[in-house]
């Protein structure tokens, strides 16, 4: 008896199992059907009302280009630098943006104040910003800009590079690109904390390079007296000897040219990256223009196409509209 009962409820549970598949695929069905009838609908009725939203384009582009004609031409250029003394990049970003407030308040005096221009210089400026370096791929060299700020930062494949960033600055006059460059790095130079990083950056360096070339001159002196001591000795007595003094001096070689390796590298961060920042690529005088008709495409025509398009859907459904108004 209780087998019986058992078979049985396993048939009712498949049952209800295919049951439940079986209504999941009839409602899946409609939705299907319910989405492709109104995308067909909304094809129809775009294709119906093709003319006024036509012109909302045309009219779209040619407010585009009325802006292009009637506002100041702005300009924009790249400079990339080498954060040398600053323990996090995010740091030499976060103070650089500092100017991106001001730009952004139209703080001129504070701005004219922070890079030491002139005022009147100020004023034509639109924009400065920092930005990170991504490296795709993890190899060590610079891809793109991550200008949108929309980088992962758990993202182990396309890093932030650690040592550079970008400043991008949007300007009416790209001629003075060389005094706010200057000012930029006036600006970088004359924070404290920055300065004494760097100090202390620099004596670690003259101090590791002195520890360098102290044991070099040790592994020296030590690898002579071990070619002395070989040279004296004579096969016939110490042949053994010989060959364990060899591998010494072998070994202590190759110690020797891993120290000089060492050095040249303190060496080059000293020379050339003396300073706080490093420029690794100048700002280039831009001949064309941000703010043209595509610029400004961009934001006129969607927006004068959604509210045609509202104004349409709102027309032919204005007895509806009448209806529930008039209902409540």
């Amino acid at each position: 008896m209780s087998e019986t009962t058992n078979t049985k409820n396993v048939r009712d549970d498949e049952i209800d199992l295919l049951d439940l598949f079986r209504r999941m695929g009839k409602g899946i069905g409609k939705m299907m059907q319910t989405i492709g009838r109104w995308i067909l609908i909304s094809i129809v009725f775009l294709l119906k009302r093709w003319l006024p939203l036509g012109l909302s384009i045309v009219l779209g582009i040619g407010a585009a280009y009325l802006l292009k004609f009637t506002s100041a031409s702005f300009y924009s250029s790249d400079l990339v630098l080498r954060a040398n003394s600053v323990s996090s990049t995010s740091d030499m970003i976060s103070y650089i943006n500092r100017l991106h407030t001001y730009c952004k308040e139209k703080n001129f005096a504070s701005l004219a104040n922070a890079i030491s221009v002139d005022t009147t210089e100020v004023r034509n400026i639109v924009d400065i910003s920092a930005y990170w370096v991504i490296d795709r791929g993890n190899d060590g060299i610079p891809d793109l800009v991550d200008y949108r700020g929309n980088h992962d930062i758990y993202d182990t494949i396309d890093i932030r590079m650690q040592d550079r960033l970008d400043i991008r600055v949007n300007t009416k006059v790209p001629q003075e690109l060389t005094n706010i460059r200057k000012g930029i790095i006036s600006f970088i130079n004359a924070d404290s904390l920055f300065q004494q990083r760097n100090r202390v950056r620099l004596r670690q360096n003259k101090e590791l390079l002195a520890r360098l070339d102290y044991d070099i001159l040790q592994l020296d002196s030590l690898q002579k007296v071990i070619i002395e001591e070989t040279s004296r000795r004579q096969p016939q007595t110490g042949g053994q000897m010989i060959f364990l003094q060899e591998q010494r001096t072998q070994l202590l070689y190759t110690d020797i040219l891993t120290l000089h390796g060492q050095k040249q590298s303190l060496e080059l961060e000293r020379d050339l990256y003396e300073d706080i920042v490093t420029i690794l690529s100048e700002f280039s005088i831009p001949i064309t223009r941000v703010n043209g008709g595509g610029y400004y495409a961009l934001r006129t025509v969607p927006i004068l196409f959604i509210v045609t398009l509202l104004i349409l859907v709102l027309l032919v459904n204005r007895k509806k509209l009448q209806e529930v108004y008039n209902r409540y």
